[in-house]
């Protein structure tokens, strides 16, 4: 389902034009609510054409009336990032019905929380096959069409536990590094491809996930006083770096990984 792109001005200064998504067309993997959500609303009002991801239709179809209502151009495509076909299937058509993805992002992830010594197999797995088997497989499957194209804007949401641990998360841990290390591999590949491939690691963030973290007020006293920025971060706060990442303005920027977690990352 199309709809008109929101406004951007015709005529921008040459700095702000840098950051203009104008007509290009951004993947967005699990994007129906929380950060994936809140990165695709950016995205679109920077001007891209959005694509949403997930797997439950009455999420995905709430999602885009949402930002169609905003004036985004957006369409939904519903299928499992972890599974090579399904994806392969979903790339093919965005490609063929709405155009080449010129920008994609990595977002899809889940949580489980245990420690270690009591963490099952069953959710080991699906950590791995959710935050790590997605980012390869439709990382690779873009990239394909990306390389043929000369250019293309990868963004893979690490966390700062791509850097840091915290007692019961240490898989989760495990794939958020190897996340940090997979978009590094990407850049050295396929930047003589022309694309850019980046991370973007957000720190501790208000969303549906975190909520029973948010009400724990020994952990929220906690984090304000670890944070320099002294708060949570509010999912608007990753979206300049999204759109950043996305435009022109970083087409020297390869390989890194931009840590948005109000300083969370720089102290002990």
């Amino acid at each position: 389902m199309d709809h008109k792109t929101l406004q951007t001005g015709s005529s921008l200064p040459a700095g702000v034009a840098a950051f203009n998504l104008t007509g290009r067309i951004a993947l967005i993997t699990g994007s129906t609510s929380g950060i994936g959500f809140a990165l695709a609303r950016g995205l679109a009002h920077a001007g891209a054409h959005v694509v949403l991801n997930g797997r439950d239709m009455e999420k995905l179809a709430v999602a885009v009336e949402r930002l169609s209502t905003e004036g985004g151009r957006v369409t939904g495509m519903p299928f499992d990032v972890t599974e090579a076909a399904s994806v392969n299937a979903a790339v093919r058509r965005i490609e063929e019905d709405v155009g080449p993805i010129e920008i994609l992002v990595n977002n899809a992830g889940i949580q489980r929380r245990s420690p270690l010594e009591q963490f099952s197999e069953e959710d080991w797995h699906a950590l791995i096959r959710t935050n790590l088997d997605s980012v390869f497989l439709v990382g690779q499957t873009v990239a394909r069409a990306m390389i043929e194209r000369g250019h293309g804007k990868i963004i893979n949401i690490c966390s700062v536990q791509s850097e840091l641990g915290r007692p019961g998360i240490a898989p989760y841990t495990a794939t958020k590094g190897a996340v940090k290390m997979l978009t590094k591999g990407m850049a050295i590949d396929w930047g003589k491809y022309g694309i850019q491939a980046n991370g973007l690691g957000p720190g501790y963030f208000k969303t549906e996930l975190t909520a029973p973290l948010v009400r724990d007020q020994v952990f929220t006293d906690w984090l304000v006083n670890r944070t320099p920025s002294r708060r949570w971060g509010d999912v608007e706060d990753l979206v300049g770096a999204a759109v950043f990442l996305s435009s022109p303005a970083s087409d020297f920027v390869n390989g890194h990984i931009l840590y948005v977690d109000g300083g969370v990352t720089a102290t002990l």
